[in-house]
C-alpha cells in the first residue's frame, strides 16, 4: 500500500499507509425497506459502512413512504415536510433541536461545534431535497410497497413548524404517518450530531450494525447524551471530543488521548495540514490512513494515541537562553534573523514499544533529525494565543526586560520543553514555514505563546498584549 501523504500548501506530512475505503461504502448486507414482524414493511438501515450522504440516501426512503402515504401529490407536500426538517436541524429557531445559536458559546470548543452544527445542517438538508426530487425509493420499490411501510418510532420531542403539523396529521395523515416522520427528522438529527467532531464529516465513513432494539443511528444516542451536556454546559473538553468521536466510529475505545486508529483509518486533531494561525483548535479530522501498520486492512486495530507527558505541567522545562539580542525601541522581524534552510517534508512516526502508544512528529533541519511529541503539539495550539486586542501596547513593552531572538534549530534541539524565567519577549521567526511553526508548537512550554501571521508594526503591537499579559512571551513567525 502506497505511504499516505498530507498536503500543506507545499509542504507534505507523510506517514503510515494509505486505505482504501470506496469500495466498501454502500455495500450494504440487505436492502433498508423490507419485510419486518407480522408481515408489515419495515425500514432499518443495513449492516454496512457510510458516509453522510450515503445515509442521507436510506432515510428518503422514509420520506419517499411518507408521501406516498399522504396520497402526494394531492395531499404530501416534500417542500412543507423538508422545510421542517431545516427548521429541526438549524440552530435557533421555535423548532430548533440544537438551539447553540441563542446561547452565544463563548468557549473555543462551543464556537467551533457551533459553527459545525450550522454547516452540517445546511448541507443534510440541500442532500435531502436533492435526493427527494430524484424519487429513486419510487422507482425501486413502487406505491404499493411504500404505502404499507409501518412501524412504531420510539422517540418524543421533536417540534414541527405548523404547515407541517396540518399535513402530517391533518385528514390523510395520522399516527401512521406521524411515527414514520417523527423516526425521519430523529435520524436526521442524529446523522447531524454524530459528525459535529469531525471538520470533514463528509468524508468520515462510519459502520452500522443492525440492532433489534433499536434503528439506524440510534446506537450513537447514550454517547451523544453526554457530549451534548458537556457542550451545552460548557464543559466541553478536547478529551471529551475525542471519546466522542472514538464512540460514534464503534471503535471500541473506552480511553481517550488526543486522537485514535480505527478499522477504516486514523482520526486527528484538524489543524494537521492546516496553517496553525486558521487552524480548528478543538475540531478532528478523519484521515484513510492506517497509522500502525497492519499487513492487511482487516487486521487493522483500534488504538488510543497517548501525549508523552500526560501532565505537561510536570514536564521536563529547559531555558530559552538568551538568543540574539534584539531592539526594543524597533521590535520588527527583519530578514537577518530569517532562516532560508527550510523543511519542506515532515514524517510522522509512531512508537508502540510500551503500552501507551506515541507519535513523534519529525523534519530535517541543517542536517539534523529534530522530533516533538504530536500530542503535545496539538496541545501547544490549542493553548497558544493570536494578535488580538486593541490596548496600548507600550505599556505592555516596558513591562518587559529584553528583547531577543532564536534560531529554529536552537529551540528545537533542546530535549525537554521550553521556556524562559524572564519576563522578555522571544522572537522565533521561521520564514513563514507552516512545518517549522507545528513543531515550535509541540516544543515551547504551552503557556505564552503567540502565533503571528505578518510580523509588522499593527500585528505586533496586537500582540504585545495577547496571551497572559505577563512573563514570558515567545511569538512565532
Amino acid at each position: 500500500m502506497p505511504e499516505y501523504q498530507l498536503n500543506l500548501k507545499d509542504k507534505r506530512i507523510l506517514w503510515g499507509n494509505a486505505v482504501d475505503v470506496e469500495s466498501l461504502i454502500g455495500a450494504y448486507s440487505q436492502d433498508s425497506i423490507r419485510p419486518g414482524e407480522n408481515a408489515a414493511i419495515d425500514w432499518k438501515l443495513p449492516d454496512g459502512i457510510y458516509r453522510a450522504r450515503e445515509a442521507v440516501i436510506e432515510l428518503d426512503k422514509l420520506l419517499e413512504a411518507i408521501l406516498v402515504q399522504l396520497g402526494e401529490p394531492i395531499n404530501g407536500n416534500p417542500t412543507v415536510l423538508l422545510d421542517s426538517l431545516q427548521a429541526n436541524l438549524a440552530i435557533s429557531g421555535d423548532v430548533s433541536s440544537l438551539p447553540l445559536g441563542p446561547l452565544a458559546l463563548k468557549d473555543k470548543a462551543g464556537v467551533e461545534i457551533t459553527a459545525q452544527a450550522a454547516r452540517i445542517g445546511e448541507q443534510l438538508v440541500l442532500w435531502a431535497r436533492e435526493i427527494n426530487s430524484e424519487k429513486r425509493a419510487l422507482t425501486q420499490y413502487g406505491l404499493g410497497t411504500l404505502g404499507e411501510l409501518n412501524f412504531r418510532s420510539h422517540c418524543y420531542g421533536h417540534t414541527l413548524i405548523p404547515e407541517a403539523v396540518a399535513q402530517v396529521l391533518g385528514p390523510v395523515g395520522g399516527p401512521r404517518v406521524m411515527q414514520l416522520y417523527n423516526e425521519y427528522l430523529h435520524q436526521f438529527v442524529l446523522l447531524r450530531d454524530a459528525l459535529l467532531p469531525f471538520a470533514n464529516w463528509e468524508q468520515v465513513p462510519f459502520e452500522v450494525k443492525e440492532h433489534t432494539q433499536f434503528k439506524g443511528l440510534r446506537f450513537v444516542e447514550p454517547a451523544r447524551k453526554v457530549f451534548l451536556t458537556q457542550l451545552l454546559g460548557k464543559e466541553l473538553t478536547h478529551k471529551a471530543i475525542v471519546q466522542y468521536a472514538q464512540s460514534v466510529l464503534g471503535s471500541g475505545l473506552t480511553s481517550a488521548g488526543y486522537g485514535f486508529q480505527y478499522s477504516l483509518g486514523t482520526v486527528l486533531p484538524a489543524g494537521l495540514g492546516e496553517s496553525a494561525g486558521a487552524a480548528a483548535r478543538y475540531l478532528l479530522k478523519w484521515h484513510p490512513v492506517q497509522t500502525i501498520e497492519a499487513e492487511d486492512t482487516k487486521d487493522i486495530v483500534a488504538i488510543s494515541f497517548e501525549y508523552e507527558y500526560d501532565d505537561y505541567y510536570a514536564a521536563p522545562r529547559e531555558e530559552a537562553g538568551p538568543g540574539i539580542p534584539g531592539s526594543k525601541d524597533h521590535l520588527h522581524i527583519s530578514e537577518e534573523h530569517s532562516d532560508s534552510d527550510l523543511p519542506s517534508i515532515a514524517r510522522l512516526l509512531p512508537n508502540t514499544d510500551s503500552d501507551r502508544t506515541t507519535v513523534r512528529f519529525s523534519l530535517e533541519k541543517g542536517g539534523c533529525v529534530f522530533t516533538v511529541d504530536l500530542g503535545q503539539l496539538f496541545r501547544g495550539h490549542r493553548f497558544s494565543y493570536r494578535p488580538e486586542g486593541n490596548i496600548n501596547s507600550k505599556s505592555a513593552i516596558m513591562k518587559r526586560i529584553s528583547t531577543s531572538f532564536h534560531r529554529v534549530e536552537d529551540i528545537l534541539s533542546h530535549s525537554g520543553l521550553v521556556t524562559n524565567i524572564d519576563e522578555g519577549i522571544h522572537f522565533i521567526p521561521t520564514g513563514r514555514n507552516e512545518l517549522v511553526q507545528w513543531a515550535l508548537l509541540g516544543k515551547l512550554y504551552p503557556e505564552n505563546v503567540v502565533l503571528l501571521d505578518k510580523g509588522d508594526e499593527e500585528e505586533l503591537e496586537a500582540a504585545f498584549v495577547s496571551g497572559k499579559g505577563y512573563g514570558t512571551q515567545f511569538m512565532v513567525l
